[in-house]
């Protein structure tokens, strides 16, 4: 089952409507960093709204790279995106395992702990964008609601989940965005409101109803402009030239130390686990 986002205009065109499943991209990540189920939830739910937000990027080529740095033992979270909607993300500690809430379900907030998520946009400008705000709670929907309305000025309504079973493998995950436009009335604000409540089980719905059943079911009679459908995927760009171009950029100084200490220059690509090694031949043929 491939990831999917749609997108399109409601409730009289004042609100943008993204609906995304992720699951099989949460799965990868899981296959990739062998992750636990409360690294899963947090790292799947921040790359959710990652690809969100690189939906709304103006070019292919534009890049996306996102922190949520807590306190909790998780560590920082990091994901990569871009245009094309090719995402990637890593956690410092995808063996994290914290005690359920009392409701029974993964305790993210825990997890991540207090903090502060960066957003860098990468748009071909001659300096990228930033923003940046405090965590509220280290759950991510809340977070990145507080980031888009003090950050991008953008009042924003986010659902996120991430259901995981058993085996550790993901059964449903995605999301329901949202997003104001400037001329949205009190009247279409309160539908809003009321709609997001019925979505506080958002993995669930993904899983059972998946995103054209959700539109269906949710937004049939509310929806007023054509129905956009992407395909996001969990890609790692990285490739041994790229290492190569990283490596020039350390100096030769550096990489003759780094060889006469450990024999090798070793580089393990955060993202997908893949090693690259450099001999000393290697490095001598980089800077002829």
């Amino acid at each position: 089952m491939k990831n999917k986002l749609v997108k399109t205009l409601v409730f009289e065109n004042q609100f943008s409507l993204s609906i995304l499943d992720t699951t099989e991209m949460v799965n990868r990540a899981i296959e990739i960093h062998d992750l636990s189920p409360v690294a899963s939830a947090a790292l799947g739910r921040t790359m959710t709204v990652c690809t969100y937000m690189s939906s709304g990027l103006k070019s292919q080529k534009d890049k996306l790279y996102v922190t949520v740095a807590g306190d909790g033992p998780l560590g920082k979270i990091t994901v990569c995106g871009n245009g094309e909607l090719q995402m990637r993300g890593a956690v410092d500690n995808p063996y994290v395992d914290i005690p359920l809430k009392p409701n029974g379900k993964l305790d993210v907030g825990g997890a991540v702990g207090k903090g502060r998520l960066t957003v860098v946009k990468s748009m071909g400008l001659k300096e990228p964008y930033s923003g940046s705000s405090e965590l509220v709670n280290g759950e991510i929907a809340e977070d990145f609601t507080k980031y888009y309305f003090y950050s991008e000025q953008q009042p924003i309504a986010v659902a996120l989940g991430v259901k995981i079973g058993v085996d550790g493998k993901c059964v449903g995950a995605g999301g329901v965005i949202l997003a104001a436009l400037p001329f949205a009335t009190e009247k279409n604000i309160v539908k809003v409101e009321n709609i997001m409540k019925e979505f506080t089980d958002v993995s669930t719905k993904i899983q059972t109803l998946g995103v054209d059943g959700i539109i269906e079911k949710y937004f049939k009679e509310e929806i007023t402009d054509e129905i956009v459908e992407y395909s996001p995927e969990y890609k790692c760009l990285c490739s041994k030239d790229y290492v190569k171009g990283i490596l020039i950029s350390l100096g030769k100084k550096e990489l003759d130390d780094i060889i006469e200490k450990e024999g090798q220059v070793k580089v393990d690509c955060q993202f997908c686990e893949k090693k690259y090694i450099f001999s000393k031949e290697d490095v001598e043929e980089l800077y002829k």
